[in-house]
């Protein structure tokens, strides 16, 4: 059970007051010259509580700014995000980061994640240092390839791999992942799956390829796209792929978060047109938003043409600043179009955010306006996951 905290009359721990204090601060800055003055106390608190596992006290500063001063809050996650991926104290002489490749896949089987044999590990390694980290950088892989939720759950979870990555990058070699304790993936049709790392450089120096004169992002992906992603292949059979550019592990995920949206819906589509013999001509989507206090995300259900059946569904959230005023069903209607979907119901009125009692599956919006639970026949799909993710 958790315990109850006590906390001061504000309502908030005097850590988590501090850490305001100093966020607002940094905000409010109007030259160079104080920020380096905030940010050497803001990052200094974050360590230590970092150090001592304190994930509440940094949610507590993070969940009271939210609301409260976004300028503010977008400094302090921002803080507590790169001191969590980047493991101040393990060097003097050395900047450390924690890095993600991510990799988007589908298919009608279970999506592998797991434990990485030592010679794809060591082809992963070649063509990472080769086109996307900077020349003599080290680097650490950890030997497994997760699904999100075997990721490191909490910032302060996060900092402990990054020592642990960086340690063994800084001492040049790859780290073993004990599987003992990692959860089962959940089964779904569309996923991610990340390829953990840490990178170690004399302190100032580049990290990445395109931090050098001669290189680019766009460059990088390309090349990791096709040597990488050859090195991928075999560790995701029976998978389309879809390559993520590796960064530094919160900006990753998000990149990977972003990407998913419009991969999970051409997923969907190649699904059905392959588990249905359903072309994309032959498929209505219906679009509407779902909320709970506000807007948290945007639902699309399929049906076949001639039937009013929601056979398969996606769930497009809402990420970082996004609300009410993104154009997110848009964005949407043009992945579908870009598909070769043409019959597009857009429902204006919003959905509850809901759950099938039974299976956990979200419930999907029908022609009918209604918020239903999606169906595909039995025959011929017995083995096939449910919905995506």
């Amino acid at each position: 059970m958790k315990r109850t905290r006590l906390k001061r009359r504000g309502g908030l721990p005097r850590a988590a007051e501090q850490l305001i204090w100093q966020a607002t601060g940094l905000a409010q800055s109007g030259s160079r010259t104080e920020d380096r003055y905030w940010a050497a106390r803001l990052s200094e608190r974050i360590d230590a509580l970092l150090a001592d596992d304190e994930e509440d006290l940094l949610n507590d500063a993070l969940d009271h700014l939210y609301g409260a001063d976004p300028s503010a809050y977008d400094e302090l996650a921002d803080f507590v995000e790169s001191r969590a991926e980047a493991a101040p104290g393990l060097s003097a002489e050395h900047d450390v980061l924690l890095i993600a490749a991510p990799v988007l896949a589908w298919s009608r089987y279970r999506i592998p994640a797991g434990p990485v044999p030592a010679a794809a590990l060591a082809n992963l390694r070649v063509h990472l240092q080769a086109h996307v980290l900077a020349d003599g950088v080290r680097l650490a892989l950890a030997d497994f390839l997760f699904s999100p939720d075997q990721l490191p759950q909490g910032y302060c979870a996060t900092a402990r791999v990054t020592a642990e990555l960086g340690a063994a990058a800084l001492d040049g070699h790859d780290l073993r992942i004990a599987t003992d304790d990692i959860p089962e993936t959940a089964y779904f049709l569309s996923d991610t799956r990340y390829l953990l790392g840490a990178v170690a450089v004399p302190r100032g120096q580049p990290l990445f390829r395109w931090q050098e004169g001669d290189g680019n992002r766009e460059q990088a992906l390309a090349q990791w796209r096709a040597q990488g992603g050859a090195c991928l292949n075999p560790l995701l059979p029976g998978c389309a792929q879809e390559i993520v550019l590796p960064d530094a592990y919160f900006a990753a995920c998000r990149q990977a978060d972003t990407a998913s949206r419009p991969y999970s819906v051409r997923a969907s589509v190649a699904f059905l047109g392959t588990a249905l013999d359903a072309p994309a001509a032959r498929l209505r989507a219906v679009i509407a938003p779902f909320h709970e206090r506000e807007l948290e995300e945007y639902r699309i259900g399929f049906t076949v043409q001639g039937s009013e059946q929601v056979v398969h569904g996606v769930v497009w959230p809402l990420l970082g600043a996004e609300d009410e005023t993104t154009d997110c069903v848009a964005q949407i209607d043009a992945v579908l179009r870009e598909c070769g979907v043409t019959d597009i119901v857009n429902l204006e009125h919003g959905f509850p955010v809901e759950y099938c009692d039974d299976c956990g599956a979200p419930m999907y919006p029908s022609p009918d306006g209604e918020a239903v639970h999606a169906e595909l026949p039995e025959e011929g799909t017995e083995h096939i996951p449910r919905h995506l993710h």
